[in-house]
């Protein structure tokens, strides 16, 4: 039996898993928590990394390692980091995605030439915060990865040039999707002085070697991992319920909404995947939850508990900024709080927030894509609750498949690996995982009650912005 190891670097932990590489089977695995924070010293998933496959690499004939998108890695000349790195969910660059989309002629041009209406998210904002905040890091900057690039050069013992894969770089905003090449005069631009960038390897390609002799895939992006290990169609739509909220979908074609609601992507196969981003997902459930004093599993009693719209309470649950819709300075906003309003209807408002905000998710990306969802298939740590499983229908306003629980971006990247391995021109195909199908009656009313709440508060935001 030849084993591969899939490795899941995400924003809370390295989770690896050994898998069989003809069916996939997940023949062991472990899992080691990172340090909390918007900003980490990027060391410390090489720590994770080591302790998380020990006992799993000397197994493995092969491994791949995908990772969370965006954060930015800046090492100095002896390559090592010169500061701790920008993860993905720090809004501190939100004024130079400003600055660096006008400076590339508005949002539309700017999605014509890297897919994407520059954020905060986006590593090139991060590079222009640090030269204007961090001049002197800046001057010291040689070269710049991803996560997982930083995670998969160190599996290859640092031997060889870094490489990344175009599913992540097409998130660094200085990465033309359409072109599969590097725009590394949109780096320099924004960091004010060239920037060694990793080599761009192929899909299915062995990008290197493990100091033990073992293939090392491409890796890539935690979305693309996920949409990997899915076997994603066309038609099929993921939403991900994790420390963030995602919704993706294949397309055999680049897309460039100037609107900046849906990042133009590449996946991990040499197509493109498209997704919406919110910056809020499982953590207004943990909040919520916090605030009533509860574990999570008490808080989806209290919700099934309460009536749909949670007796008028309403939530816009934008608690640390927002991506989709683009506030970066946005914080929670509740309405409809009554004398008699419950525990329950507390808890209640924030799976329906959640689910509101996940369905608008899922219209932008049909609305970009021209893609009619044929199925929308719900995954990530939060699916593991009652409430959210018996919401999702009602508020997202179609049926949706569960597939059974698994790291799927860790699987994702296994099959990457396997795909390294085998040297064929395609991943291998391996069986689909048991799923349920899980369906309610919309709730448009609950839809109607969030749309307006988050609209009016785009309003007051407008308004600030111009007092």
């Amino acid at each position: 039996m030849a084993l591969v190891l899939g490795v899941d670097s995400s924003t809370q932990s390295t989770k690896a898993v050994l898998v069989d590489a003809a069916d996939g089977t997940v023949v062991d695995s472990a899992s080691v928590p990172h340090p909390v924070g918007t900003e980490v010293d990027p060391r410390a998933w090489l720590e994770a990394y080591d302790a998380a496959t020990a006992g799993l690499r000397d197994r493995a004939e092969a491994v791949s390692v995908a990772g969370q998108q965006h954060g930015m890695v800046a090492l100095g000349a002896d390559d090592e980091p010169v500061r701790p790195a920008l993860l993905w969910n720090d809004t501190r660059s939100a004024g130079a995605a400003q600055d660096l989309v006008a400076e590339l002629g508005g949002p539309q041009a700017c999605a014509d030439a890297v897919g994407s209406v520059l954020v905060a998210s986006l590593t090139v904002t991060k590079l222009r915060w640090t030269r204007d905040a961090e001049p002197e890091t800046a001057a010291a900057v040689r070269r710049v990865l991803l996560p997982h690039d930083y995670v998969s050069w160190h599996a290859c013992g640092r031997s060889g040039e870094p490489f990344t894969d175009r599913g992540d770089a097409s998130g660094t905003g200085y990465f033309s999707p359409a072109d599969g090449a590097w725009r590394p005069d949109l780096a320099e631009a924004a960091l004010g002085r060239p920037v060694a960038l990793p080599r761009v390897a192929a899909p299915g390609e062995r990008a290197g070697t493990t100091p033990g002799g073992a293939v090392v895939g491409a890796g890539t992006g935690d979305n693309m991992g996920a949409a990997l290990a899915l076997d994603l169609q066309p038609g099929d739509v993921v939403v991900s319920v994790g420390t963030s909220g995602v919704a993706s979908a294949v397309s055999p074609t680049p897309v460039h909404d100037g609107s900046g609601l849906v990042t133009g992507f590449c996946d991990a196969t040499g197509a493109y995947l498209p997704l919406v981003v919110t910056l809020n997902a499982a953590r207004i459930l943990d909040l919520q939850a916090s605030l009533l004093g509860v574990d999570l599993a008490t808080l989806s009693d209290l919700a099934l508990a309460a009536p749909p719209g949670a007796n008028g309470l309403v939530v816009s649950p934008y608690y640390g900024g927002e991506r989709t819709p683009n506030r970066p300075g946005a914080t929670g906003t509740w309405t409809g709080l009554r004398p008699g309003t419950t525990r329950e209807d507390v808890a209640r408002a924030a799976f329906e927030a959640l689910l509101c905000s996940l369905r608008d998710t899922v219209d932008h990306l049909a609305a970009a894509t021209g893609l009619t969802p044929r199925r929308v298939v719900l995954v990530g740590g939060a699916t593991r609750s009652p409430a959210l499983r018996e919401l999702a229908p009602a508020l997202l306003g179609r049926e949706v498949t569960l597939p059974e629980a698994g790291e799927y971006v860790a699987l994702g990247a296994a099959r990457q690996a396997a795909w390294a391995l085998s040297g064929a021109q395609a991943p291998p195909s391996w069986p689909r995982r048991g799923t349920a199908v899980l369906e309610a009656d919309p709730q448009p009313q609950v839809n109607a009650a969030y749309a307006e709440l988050r609209d009016r508060t785009a309003s007051w935001a407008d308004q600030e912005g111009t007092s």
